[in-house]
């Protein structure tokens, strides 16, 4: 059996919602991203970032920007918070680069990122969660077998008020701290 992992979605969720982050000047993390993923790590949990990152399909940026964007991400985190991986879909079926505009199994809501990580660091999706701002990384976590927590962050309050036909989170929290508390709560219980 492998470990118990969160998956977290990056913009919304970890850092400030800021459309296409273009360039570093514009990442911004929450005051609570750090404490939540030192507690997370501190619960036995993995944390691994799964991201949509369209912006590289419709060459807004390169890969060897969002490289940039999560070495920074780790560097502005206190000791012991750093996510253990990240996971990104740089394609997009409106892609203005060709080698990116093709189907794939890593774009949310698909759980291809989720099941690549689970593979690569031998976690178990029926003890994780996912958690995110839209009901895409809902989608994908419970498409991948893991628990799904939607935070109001982000897109998070839009997308509560009105879920799409049959989607369902296992909990909507203020934020990923919320979550967080939630996720130990619950794991201390069972």
């Amino acid at each position: 059996m492998g470990r118990p992992a969160v998956f977290l979605d990056r913009d919304g969720t970890l850092t400030e919602e800021r459309g296409y982050i273009d360039r570093l000047e514009l990442l911004s993390l929450y005051p609570w991203t750090g404490d939540a993923l030192r507690l997370l790590k501190r619960g036995g949990f993995a944390v691994v970032v799964v991201t949509n990152q369209a912006g590289v399909a419709r060459g807004l940026f390169d890969e060897a920007l969002l490289g940039t964007l999560h070495r920074e991400i780790d560097a502005r985190l206190p000791p012991g918070a750093a996510p253990d991986a990240y996971y990104y879909c740089p394609h997009a079926p409106d892609a203005a680069i060709e080698r990116y505009r093709r189907p794939c199994r890593c774009r949310k809501p698909a759980p291809g990122m989720i099941e690549q990580a689970c593979r690569d660091l031998d976690l178990d999706p029926a003890r994780s969660i996912t958690i995110g701002d839209r009901w895409r990384d809902v989608e994908s976590g419970q498409a991948a077998g893991t628990g799904a927590v939607l935070v109001r962050t982000g897109h998070g309050a839009r997308e509560a008020a009105s879920p799409p036909a049959g989607a369902r989170a296992d909990a909507i929290l203020g934020n990923l701290m919320e979550a967080v508390g939630w996720i130990l709560r619950s794991s201390s219980r069972s």
